[in-house]
Order: C-alpha cells, then sequence, then structure tokens
C-alpha cells in the first residue's frame, strides 16, 4: 500500500499560508529545492486542491523561461511525470497533462488510490490536507520550516485534531531552513 504524504513550507510559528506575503527565508535555496526534488521525485500521484494546483501549474511550463538552472528544470519534469488529482467545486478545466478533476474529497476514494497505487501519493495545501487528516490518511508528515514568525495565516496543522507522531529524519540547511518527516505512531 502506498502512503500518503502531507508536505509544505512553513513559517516557524506554524503557518502553512501567511496572512499577509511570504513564508519567510530559508526555502528560495538551490541545496533545499534540490533536496526537495530527490524527496518527492518517486511520488506518483499529486491531490491538490484548486488554488495549490493553481500554484503549481508553473512546473508545467518553466521550461519556456530563459536561464532555468538544471534543478528546476529536473523537478518541473518530476511534477509532469506525475498523476494530478484537482478536488474543486469550480474549476471547469485542467491545463495540464496527467490531470483529472474531482469535484468533492471522498476519504474511501482516497484509501482506494493508497491501496491501489504502486507509488506514494501526496496531498498538498492545509484545506484538503485538513480533510485527509481529519479522515486519518496521512501517514507520514513533511515540514520544511523557514526562519521567519509570520504571525498568522492559515496552519499547517488543522485546529481540533491530535496527532502523536514519531520522528524520522531532520536535517537542517545553509539558509536556516529546517526539514522534519514525521510518521503517525
Amino acid at each position: 500500500m502506498a502512503k500518503l504524504i502531507y508536505s509544505m513550507i512553513t513559517s516557524l510559528d506554524g503557518y502553512a499560508v501567511a496572512a499577509e506575503g511570504d513564508l519567510g527565508r530559508g526555502a528560495d535555496d538551490e541545496e533545499v529545492h534540490t533536496f526537495v526534488g530527490d524527496v518527492f521525485r518517486p511520488v506518483g500521484t499529486f491531490l491538490y486542491g484548486r488554488r495549490m494546483y493553481e500554484t503549481m501549474l508553473f512546473w508545467e511550463t518553466v521550461h519556456t523561461e530563459p536561464d532555468v538552472p538544471p534543478h528546476i528544470l529536473r523537478y518541473a519534469d518530476d511534477w509532469k511525470a506525475a498523476d494530478k488529482v484537482v478536488y474543486s467545486t469550480t474549476l471547469e478545466s485542467v491545463s495540464s497533462a496527467r490531470t483529472r478533476i474531482e469535484r468533492t474529497f471522498d476519504p474511501d476514494a482516497v484509501r482506494r488510490l493508497k491501496a491501489e497505487a504502486d507509488a506514494d501519493l501526496t496531498v498538498d495545501g492545509p484545506t484538503l490536507a485538513a480533510q485527509a487528516i481529519r479522515a486519518g490518511l496521512v501517514d507520514e508528515y513533511h515540514l520544511f520550516v523557514t526562519t521567519s514568525v509570520v504571525g498568522g495565516g492559515t496552519r499547517f496543522f488543522p485546529d481540533g485534531v491530535r496527532l502523536d507522531l514519531d520522528l524520522v529524519e531532520q536535517r537542517a540547511f545553509a539558509s536556516g531552513l529546517v526539514y522534519a518527516r514525521y510518521r503517525t505512531c
């Protein structure tokens, strides 16, 4: 059975989306980006909400930009090779290959997807991930913690959910970003 992984860049105070501005320093670094690419290269399917999908569409066409570094092109190739499921009631069509729309998040359908998948899946975006967390579907949590406190926004973990996790990997980068991978107990 494949694992469902929830991963995001987060602020030091635990926000996956800042109320104002970005999540701070540490993530825009070649070493970090190469590591992220290496960690998620084996992923076979990305589960997105509409907003996260629209953000990630960048990877579909980045190769058309001038002077794109090789580590960025490699990540884009890996992203394009994976399947993508977009959960949205408003999106009418998708503009990336290997992508389909689902109108509702069905935990039982995701359980079947995990059971039938040959490669791991990720759920991306805190709103969609909250549904997967509440349904008990997430097997691992990968946090990329920046050096900034943003003071508000959308939290990485949803309120009202208790999780007891085991730390299975950690790494600090020269940029100050810290990676922590947790597994459900």
